[in-house]
């Protein structure tokens, strides 16, 4: 473990176990790649010299318990980049919860550290920054694509207690870094969100922004790093699988049969039922007339719903691991024993397979940070169910998948993305006893846009810049498949429509979770 103590951008003091090493006049950046060529089996770290005796060495192999990790943690409460950065991010990275270890790509020069490997693996690649925390953020953006996992990570401090101290907003540094991270558009939606929300004119920072050329790293850079965790996640090698069905009683026989030929078999398959007919009774005889080789919890309800339906099977759950399933998906025989060859690898709680549907092409192939979260094609560990469940407020809507997916987030656990693992997701037809239930603002003379329950879902979970962004968006997408094409009229129905949203929503918050 190597040290780098740092003060105004400049090194201060290094120290390799207790022994100090030289370094004179040279900036954070450059003693990172010199040091990782030293010491390439080595985790550095980097510490502010104000927070010296604050650095917790006793947490470094729990936060870094395998290769593939770039930490940091930030006390101030507002970040090197302005919070205008989610004018152009609707990711779940940028509304950091300090409270817990949060995946973000947003880094601070406060305390930190990434193993050597992963700076000997992208030397000559990326730009050394004078900046250390414009440096830090750049590689963290660039590298999560490549599988860097990164994180706010509180633990990386003792005696924590967050400061409230605003940071001056840099436009200039926003910009360039909107231009040298993404597509040149955003630059110019940036620029107009930020005239419209806040009223700012910034043509200078959006003119000087064009002198920088966009930032990329080569594909599978860190692909060499063999990540093995030291996390002990998987003991009981135990897996429940649930799947809430409604008229698909062929596709979900299909099912069942891929899972009775698992290399590694399931212990119970909780299978949730519904039909809304009061007359009606199960349609699936084979549970019973024919012999599986795992127990099935069988619950038929007149209630229908998937978030009651999902909650209902996880209340049932027995084993060590949750596979979250749906009743129209494919797979092979390996899927269970290779997921829990992963789990251990890479000592995490929650991993999420790919899932394309029947001639898709899959576009991610690198082992990544999901953005999103799918209830049909994932695992987490039970003990999260502690914390999480998918909340009712959105049954019939749109969001539970991504609320699950914050609240996991939210808990402390990162959702994993694995695209060697492969379910098929056939998006079989509509059953035929399912009815289209009738919401509340389903009368409404105005008709909120979007759904109150995508609404509820940014209001919960994204900042309030990542909100605007999504309306911006939202304005010109829509504005080509709707009839009204006189634009000013277009706004005003526009802004209508999505105040009426706002109200939904706000009424769907006073609801019971």
């Amino acid at each position: 473990m190597v040290v780098i103590y740092h003060k105004n951008n400049l090194v201060v003091e290094v120290k390799n176990n207790q022994d100090s090493i030289a370094f004179k006049n040279v900036t954070i950046t450059e003693a990172l790649f010199t040091l990782a060529e030293k010491y390439p089996d080595e985790l550095i770290l980097w510490c502010e010299l104000s927070l010296k005796d604050n650095l917790n060495y006793e947490a470094l192999p729990v936060i870094f318990h395998h290769k593939k990790i770039l930490a940091s943690f930030n006390l101030i409460s507002s970040n090197f980049l302005p919070d205008a950065i989610g004018y152009v991010e609707q990711s779940p990275y940028i509304k950091i919860n300090k409270k817990v270890r949060y995946p973000t790509w947003i880094m601070s020069s406060k305390t930190g550290g990434v193993h050597a490997s992963v700076l000997s693996a992208l030397k000559n690649q990326i730009t050394l920054d004078n900046d250390f925390d414009y440096f830090l953020c750049s590689m963290a953006k660039l590298g999560m694509d490549q599988g860097l996992l990164c994180y706010s990570e509180p633990l990386l401090i003792k005696d924590f207690l967050e400061k409230e101290n605003k940071l001056k907003d840099n436009w200039d540094v926003l910009f360039k870094f909107v231009k040298q991270h993404y597509r040149t558009r955003w630059v110019f939606l940036l620029f107009l969100n930020l005239l419209v929300y806040e009223r700012k004119t910034l043509f200078f920072p959006l003119l000087k922004s064009f002198v920088y050329r966009k930032r990329n790293l080569r594909s599978n850079s860190l692909e060499n790093i063999k990540v093995e965790s030291i996390n002990k996640v998987v003991e009981k090698n135990t897996i429940d699988v649930i799947i809430p069905t409604i008229g698909r009683k062929k596709y979900l026989y299909d099912v069942l049969k891929d899972l009775s030929r698992q290399v590694h078999l399931p212990e119970n398959v909780i299978i949730v039922e519904q039909n809304p007919d009061k007359n009606s009774v199960s349609e699936l005889d084979y549970i019973k007339n024919e012999n599986w080789p795992f127990k099935i919890k069988h619950i038929f309800t007149n209630q229908t719903g998937v978030c009651n339906a999902r909650n209902t099977a996880l209340s049932l759950i027995e084993s060590e691991w949750v596979f979250l399933n749906d009743d129209d998906n494919r797979f092979d025989e390996n899927l269970l024993k290779d997921v829990l060859a992963n789990l251990k690898s890479y000592g995490i709680k929650s991993l999420s397979t790919s899932y394309l549907q029947p001639k898709e092409i899959k576009e991610n192939k690198i082992i990544s940070q999901a953005q999103i979260f799918g209830s049909g094609n994932s695992f987490i560990h039970a003990s999260l169910l502690d914390t999480v469940k998918f909340d009712m407020r959105f049954e019939f809507g749109y969001g539970e998948d991504s609320d699950f997916g914050m609240q996991i987030r939210n808990s402390g656990v990162d959702v994993i993305y694995f695209p060697n693992l492969e379910i098929l997701h056939l998006k079989a037809p509509i059953g035929g006893f399912r009815v289209k239930p009738i919401l509340a603002w389903d009368n409404d003379e105005i008709q909120p846009k979007p759904s109150p329950t995508i609404m509820l879902n940014m209001q919960l979970h994204l900042s309030q810049q990542q909100i605007k962004c999504y309306k911006t968006i939202l304005f010109f997408k829509f504005y080509k498949v709707q009839k009204i094409k006189n634009p000013i009229i277009y706004l005003k129905n526009f802004e209508k429509q999505w105040k009426q949203s706002i109200y939904w929503s706000d009424k769907l918050k006073l609801k019971k979770a």
